[in-house]
Order: C-alpha cells, then sequence, then structure tokens
C-alpha cells in the first residue's frame, strides 16, 4: 500500500524557507518510505518569503527596490506583482512583504531596540507598488523587527506626525508618546483609489495586558522599562489615529467570518485601533495601515487562498508541518496549529517538528496536534544549528518515522497474540 503524505511546514525564520523546509523533510520520509507518494505544501504566514511564494504560486514575479531598512540605513528589498495579463489575468496586485524591508532578520543584534526602529520603508515599498500601477495591494504581516505602530509607514506614505512644539516626530516607537497631532493631507491620493488587504494575525492586539509591547517586545530587544514605555506610546498613537485620520477613512461595513469560525476581525466604523484583532500585527503595523482604510484579514484566509490545502490534507494518510519554535505562540494563529486544525476536521494525525521546544507546547495537542519532536539530536549553537536545519530537519523526519515503523510493528505483534473472543 502507497502512504500518502501531507507535508506542509512553514519557513525556518533567518534560516530555511518554507519551500526549503518541505524538500528537507521529503528526503527524511524518502529514507524510510520509497515509495511514498508526497504532496509539498510549502506555506506562508505573511512573515519572511511570502511575496515570493505568492509569486510562484500565481505565476507573478518579484521586483527589486532599496527602501529603507528598520534602523535607518538602505537595503535591499522586494515586492510581488501578481495578474495584469499572462496566465494570470486580473486587476494587478502587489504583495508587499512588511518582512523584507522591516524584519527582525534586518536588525543587527547588537541595534535590537524597537524604540528605534521603523516601518519607513515598509510606506516606501507601497509607494513603489503604487507606481506599477497596482491598485490592490496585499501587505503580509509577520517576522517583524518593529514596534513602531504603522507610525514609518504612514509618514513614508506623506502623513506628517508632530509633536506639541509642531516639529515632526523622530521615527521609532519609543517617541509615539510624543505625537501630538497628525496631518493626513500630505498622504498619497492613489491610497483612495486603491484596495489596501493586510494579512495578520487576528489574535494580535496593539493595546492592553496582551498588547503588541508587553508580547512580542522582548524577543525585539526590549527592556521591562522599554516594554512600558513602547505600550503607553501605542496607546497615545490609537488614540491620535482615531481622532485624525477615521473620521477621514470611513469603509464600509462587511461582513465577519462565520461563528466559530476564528477571532473575527473589526470591520465597518468606527474601529476601535487598540484592542480590534489584527492592530497588533508587525508591531502595530496593523493600526496603522487601518487608520488609512486598509482592511485587517485573518491572514490564512488570505494566503492559503488557491492551494486547496483542506482537501489535500483530506486526501492524505499523515500530515508533517513544522515551524522553528513550537511554544505557547503557536496555538495563537502559527501554521502548524493552523494545519493541524485543518487535518483534524478530516481525521488526518499530524507530527509537528521544531527547531526548539517551548513552554506551552504542549497545548498543541488541543488544536490537532498528535506528536511533536525537536530537531536538535544534541546541544549546539545557534549558528552551527541555523547551518545544518536542512541536515538536521531530513535526520528528525527519519527518526520519527522509523519510531512511528516500530510502534506499528509493536501493534500488529500485539494484535496476533491477543487471545480470541
Amino acid at each position: 500500500m502507497t502512504h500518502r503524505i501531507a507535508i506542509a511546514p512553514s519557513g525556518f525564520k533567518e534560516s530555511l524557507s518554507a519551500a526549503r523546509v518541505a524538500e528537507a523533510i521529503a528526503v527524511g520520509v524518502r529514507r524510510v518510505i520509497p515509495d511514498a507518494d508526497l504532496d509539498l505544501i510549502p506555506l506562508v504566514d505573511g512573515g519572511e518569503g511570502t511575496a515570493e511564494a505568492l509569486a510562484l504560486a500565481g505565476g507573478g514575479r518579484l521586483v527589486p527596490c532599496t527602501a529603507t531598512g528598520p534602523v535607518g540605513d538602505p537595503v535591499p528589498s522586494h515586492f510581488a506583482l501578481l495578474g495584469g495579463g499572462g496566465t494570470t489575468p486580473g486587476p494587478l496586485t502587489a504583495v508587499v512583504e512588511m518582512a523584507a524591508v522591516a524584519g527582525l532578520a534586518l536588525v543587527p543584534s547588537g541595534l535590537r531596540h524597537p524604540g528605534a526602529t521603523t516601518t519607513y520603508g515598509v510606506g516606501e515599498l507601497i509607494r513603489a507598488a503604487l507606481d506599477t500601477g497596482a491598485r490592490r495591494i496585499l501587505i503580509g504581516c509577520g517576522d517583524s523587527g518593529t514596534s513602531d505602530g504603522g507610525a514609518g509607514a504612514l509618514q513614508a506614505l506623506g502623513a506628517r506626525l508632530t509633536d506639541r512644539h509642531g516639529r515632526e516626530l523622530r521615527r521609532g516607537g519609543g517617541a509615539l508618546h510624543e505625537l501630538e497631532h497628525i496631518d493626513p493631507s500630505g498622504l498619497d491620493p492613489r491610497l483612495a483609489r486603491t484596495e489596501l488587504l493586510v494579512a495578520c494575525n487576528p489574535y494580535n492586539v496593539l493595546c492592553g495586558k496582551r498588547g503588541v509591547a508587553r508580547v512580542f517586545g522582548p524577543q525585539k530587544g526590549a527592556t521591562p522599562a522599554e516594554v512600558e514605555l513602547l505600550s503607553a506610546g501605542l496607546e497615545r498613537w490609537a488614540a491620535v489615529l482615531t481622532r485624525d485620520l477615521l473620521p477621514a477613512v470611513a469603509p464600509e461595513p462587511e461582513k465577519g467570518p462565520e461563528p466559530g469560525s476564528g477571532p473575527a476581525l473589526a470591520t465597518g466604523v468606527p474601529i476601535d485601533l487598540r484592542t480590534a484583532p489584527g492592530t497588533g500585527a508587525s508591531g502595530g503595523l496593523g493600526a496603522g495601515l487601518a487608520a488609512v482604510g486598509a482592511r485587517l484579514l485573518p491572514r490564512y484566509d488570505v494566503l492559503l487562498d488557491g492551494l486547496d490545502l483542506d482537501a489535500r490534507l483530506a486526501r492524505a494518510d499523515f500530515v508533517i508541518t513544522a515551524e522553528g519554535a513550537l511554544d505557547h505562540q503557536t496555538v495563537r494563529g502559527k501554521i502548524p496549529a493552523e494545519v493541524a486544525r485543518r487535518a483534524q476536521a478530516s481525521g488526518v494525525p499530524v507530527l509537528v517538528l521544531a527547531g526548539t521546544i517551548g513552554p506551552g507546547a504542549q497545548d498543541v495537542r488541543a488544536v490537532g496536534v498528535d506528536a511533536y519532536s525537536a530537531i536538535l539530536p544534541a546541544p549546539m549553537t545557534l549558528v552551527e544549528a541555523i547551518g545544518r536545519s536542512g541536515e538536521l530537519l531530513a535526520d528528525a523526519t527519519e527518526r520519527a518515522l522509523r519510531i512511528m515503523a516500530l510502534g506499528s510493528r509493536l501493534g500488529e505483534r500485539a494484535g496476533r497474540y491477543a487471545p480470541s473472543a
């Protein structure tokens, strides 16, 4: 009997793309089950690799460009163009991957101060996409190295942010508590004629106890004191955005997700920029873009469109997914949790392979994960682990499948000698 195995991983941040992860897992599977029928489904969550993956899937192309990086220096970047003729007819759509210009990987380890990093380059990419004629722009959120609420992006798009003295606000989330006024008169007028869609994790909110500065600030390099400063700044940002920008954008209300399909995103007017689902995406970029008319959408509803993922998982006998770190955040909208939830609906077992296992990893069993395993066979440095990640994934896959095969044989043997009724 041929085993049908779906391999549907995310990428390993700062290491392997989702496609490379899938290929490494396939190598491990072939060592144990050479004739397996493999369906490789590399998945993206809006972070690193999103623009390239969607360009490949949709017959589009990457457009290279240079933009302002998160610490203020120019960096090589890109966005994708889809549609507009050829094999993908329809309106020209651009995919702006915020991680490609403001991601954590672009912030040198010694400069990881989220109070100073900026999303200015995201706004520059949006303007570059507008210059191509795109009138539908999908912004992928994930893997950010910023906590400025999207203030930098709005500055690049023409908004003027000033303090109580009328001085231009310096870039970075650390300055937001000084914000007094936003002048939208200089915003690029093409925004009003463009559909902006933000693919984000709906669990991420801007402010409050689960606000983005408190949840993600420390991993971006913020000290406890800096976390509180960032939180206060984002509170101020939400208040001024609501006062100065929201009355000017007023989108039409829309129907939200069906009950039970996950957290609904705030749509219609007024939107609560403090706590609406997705407003905390990418250090609050979601809130900033929502204030200029963007729609915040559950990322998998957008990014998995066209993959026929549910049917492909249902056809499999077994699913393998993977991510860099399996922990309490996984169940809050990460790819392994989404894959497991969908596979569970068809009764298909799921194995997760992870670079590291952290606190709360056991929570993934509640969303349909049957087993999980770390890929590291022994202690090693992060540099070594990143350099060997493909090899480690293949070896870990082989180990997991051989253990599964042993368990199957033991089950068959026990059944062979079980007393008859």
